[in-house]
């Protein structure tokens, strides 16, 4: 059975933490390049085969596993499978609750 993400959990999780949390959805081959942000970032995939590169460092994360990008470090996402993927994706917003 394939892992699942409680989705509401997650972003109460990461509201108490200070951080917005919205699910983004790309085609297969859908590729974001060479991003910053202001603030720091958290992702989680939901589903797919998603790759982050992370100032210069490629993550494959899985259904479910968290990952922090500091403000202002360089990133990339890649859908690298053949299906649509989606994934968790919030920006620090506040001081945690």
């Amino acid at each position: 059975m394939p892992h699942s993400v409680d989705i509401d959990s997650i972003r109460s999780h990461w509201r108490s933490r200070g951080f917005s949390c919205d699910i983004w959805t790309d085609p297969p081959g859908q590729t974001w390049e060479d991003y910053t942000h202001g603030v720091d970032e958290l992702v989680m995939v939901l589903e797919g085969d998603v790759e982050f590169e992370i100032d210069r460092r490629i993550l494959r994360p899985a259904v479910g596993e968290e990952i922090a990008i500091p403000a202002g470090v360089r990133h990339s996402v890649r859908n690298r499978g053949r299906s649509t993927s989606r994934w968790l994706y919030g920006y620090k917003t506040s001081a945690p609750a």
